[in-house]
């Protein structure tokens, strides 16, 4: 792989050189957390590739602007709310601090502002109209749809086929639908607060009093936060059913421009071989693993360790195996730098395999950000650097370079450092 960052577009269905639209800036959009529940584990290992992602544009120089969101306002907020007697700000408030103290623990940089769903409603109701102007959205009954059949290339990123499409109009006005199947009709834009309970969330606006629908709130905050066009749109795979192909068509139906250059998706996390499902019980949160006994970055270890395109599946043996090769690539890299002699080495060879460590790791991670091989090749470094440096060890000049190239890659993966 070449010195220039490679990853797989799912819009292309290949691996592609990456290249920002402007040079030395990139933007990306990540999907933050539906806040009517906790996330799990398994939007925890979605959370951590693009962490990775960012804090490795940004380690190889990129100016980056990231926006992850939440979505506080959608029919689940409110079912759940009213299942729970709560109104919907003790149900997000809740989850949104789940969230920051999980991320904190598990070493995700967030952006300092983070937009909400409710935050952005002039954004919706402003995209929205337009929409109804050149004729992508129209009103029925009180709501607001959009209708795919006015875009050229609607579902190009899930490469639907539209011959399937039915000759009647079909209309689904609920926010989100289960499972990885199609709705072959037009979408929800906009809630119309007529239609629902008088207790449900709603706003006064110039489309009258409502509010967003799920399939409206990214590209309101995506338009708040970084405006029309965007570098990369990241998620988990269940995004290319419907969900990103609903912002690309409401993006550039809105702007007439290209939405995104790039689309990356992460693969499930799986729990023995099987789906995390509530009837299942078996869903994990980060606190389930930590009371075994490990640490936090044992569980971002364990999360970014598998190429984040294949699915992971979750294991007593596989956490405790994972977790051991983390414990042992600190403990040889402690004693590489706490142990060594004062006086100038004159091996060379010892040399070069240090300041082999960044071109190695970066030469890895070129390829489709391939987190576990560029640790697996950096630890078979250091065990090289042990063999042939001997019992003498490492001398003072070389175990300053070692710790300086260790600490710069441990910016990127972020579980080397103790703590």
């Amino acid at each position: 792989m070449s010195d220039q960052l490679h990853i797989y577009n799912t819009m292309s269905r290949s691996i592609e050189s990456f290249t920002p639209r402007n040079v030395g800036k990139v933007d990306i959009f990540t999907c933050g957390p539906s806040t009517y529940r906790r996330p799990h584990i398994g939007n925890y290992r979605t959370f951590l590739y693009e962490d990775i992602l960012v804090r490795y544009l940004t380690y190889l120089g990129y100016d980056v602007r990231r926006v992850i969101n939440f979505t506080d306002v959608e029919d689940k907020t409110i079912v759940e709310a009213e299942h729970k007697g709560k109104n919907i700000d003790q149900i997000t408030s809740e989850v949104h601090d789940h969230f920051f103290r999980e991320t904190a623990l598990l070493g995700i940089r967030l952006p300092d502002e983070i937009p909400r769903s409710s935050t952005s409603v002039d954004q919706a109701v402003r995209i929205i109209k337009k929409l109804m102007e050149t004729g992508h959205a129209y009103r029925y009954k009180g709501d607001i749809f959009f209708d795919p059949l006015t875009v050229d290339d609607f579902g190009k990123l899930f490469r639907l086929d539209m011959s399937r499409w039915p000759k009647k109009k079909v209309r689904f006005k609920r926010d989100t639908y289960n499972g990885r199947r199609w709705n072959l009709g037009d979408f929800v834009l906009w809630h119309d607060h007529g239609n629902e309970k008088p207790e449900s969330a709603y706003w006064n606006t110039e489309i009258g009093p409502g509010r967003p629908a799920w399939n409206i709130q990214d590209p309101a905050m995506i338009l708040q936060q970084i405006g029309t066009q965007i570098d990369i749109n990241c998620g988990g795979i269940d995004n290319i059913y419907r969900h990103h192909d609903y912002n690309i068509a409401v993006m550039e139906a809105y702007s007439g421009k290209t939405f995104a250059n790039y689309y990356m998706h992460g693969e499930h996390l799986i729990v023995e071989g099987k789906a995390m499902s509530k009837s299942r019980g078996n869903i994990l949160y980060p606190e389930d693993l930590i009371d075994r006994g490990y640490e936090h970055k044992h569980l971002r270890f364990f999360l970014v360790y598998r190429h984040y395109r294949k699915k992971l599946n979750l294991t007593d043996e596989n956490f405790a195996k994972t977790s051991e090769k983390l414990d042992r690539f600190r403990d040889l890299y402690r004693t590489l730098v706490d142990r060594g002699s004062e006086k100038k080495s004159s091996s060379k060879t010892v040399s070069e395999l240090i300041d082999s460590i960044e071109p190695l790791f970066r030469r890895t991670m070129n390829d489709d950000l391939r987190v576990g091989r560029a640790f697996d090749e950096v630890f078979e470094l250091l065990l090289r650097i042990r063999t042939h440096a001997g019992e003498a060890g490492l001398d003072r000049e070389e175990r300053r370079r070692l710790a300086e190239h260790i600490a710069s890659i441990d910016a990127v993966i972020g579980v080397i450092a103790p703590g």
